[in-house]
């Protein structure tokens, strides 16, 4: 089994369109999931970094919700055009992103 540096996991719980917590699977987070692997990919990061859809995180009002592991940051409201920062300043630059977290 290898060793991932990071370990991303993007929630993708869907609930019905009546829940008042709303759900992370309509804000675009199976979007999200793919790229980030579209960016791992074309960084030669894969088997590196490993990404993940998960369950519900219990940040629904907050989603977008990722977790990125081994540090433990949560972060939310994230769209497909934080990825790429998220990548630069967190999964290589080593900094997370602070307005993105919660």
């Amino acid at each position: 089994m290898p060793h991932f540096t990071h370990h991303i996991f993007i929630c993708e719980n869907i609930r019905p369109d009546d829940d008042p917590r709303g759900c992370c699977g309509s804000k675009g987070s199976s979007e999200i999931r793919a790229k980030f692997k579209e960016e791992i990919k074309k960084r030669a990061l894969k088997g590196v970094i490993r990404v993940n859809q998960s369950g519900c995180l219990d940040q629904c009002a907050k989603g977008p919700a990722i977790v990125v592991y081994p540090e433990g940051v949560w972060y939310g409201g994230v769209s497909i055009n934080d990825v790429a920062e998220i990548m630069d300043s967190h999964i290589e630059g080593g900094k997370p992103v602070e307005r993105l977290i919660i």
